[in-house]
């Protein structure tokens, strides 16, 4: 795979942008595990390979486990994630394929059920995120493999 677009060089007000809503995103009150899960699903969804690179090395970095790596895209038949956690999975797929079913609203009532109303928002700006990089990732032709994860796992 060749770079088309090198963002830090052409336009690095891209990565500045991008970078604000991933400095806010840390500071939330919502597991960063999760968020991390979340943007590791919604890359399967767009199959991007920058990204899942990156995000596997990141959960990983968390402590996540191989298992529930390979299981994520079978996370509604798998039992390995806690009901919080597949709300969260259903509204990112959900937001993700927002033009297939305009994300319905028992999609949303399950998510309440697990989330305040600002977690969801986080959650919410963090699957715009995500579907951001995605589409900047793979329109550029970003090449995987490179990323190294500097997160360390919560004590």
């Amino acid at each position: 795979m060749k770079l088309r677009i090198n963002y830090a060089k052409s336009a690095p007000g891209v990565y500045e942008a991008m970078g604000a809503l991933e400095t806010y995103l840390e500071t939330v009150a919502v597991d960063q595990k999760l968020l991390h899960l979340l943007k590791f699903r919604v890359s399967q969804i767009n199959h991007c390979a920058y990204c899942l690179d990156m995000h596997s090395k990141d959960l990983r970095a968390l402590g996540e486990t191989e298992q529930r790596l390979y299981s994520l895209e079978a996370w509604q038949e798998c039992p390995y994630y806690s009901d919080a956690e597949r709300a969260a999975l259903a509204w990112a797929e959900s937001v993700t394929l927002v033009s297939v079913d305009q994300v319905p609203d028992a999609v949303y009532e399950e998510a309440r059920k697990h989330f305040s109303e600002k977690d969801l928002a986080d959650i919410t700006l963090c699957l715009v995120a995500i579907n951001g990089w995605n589409r900047l990732s793979i329109a550029a032709r970003v090449p995987p493999g490179s990323y190294r994860s500097s997160l360390k796992p919560a004590t």
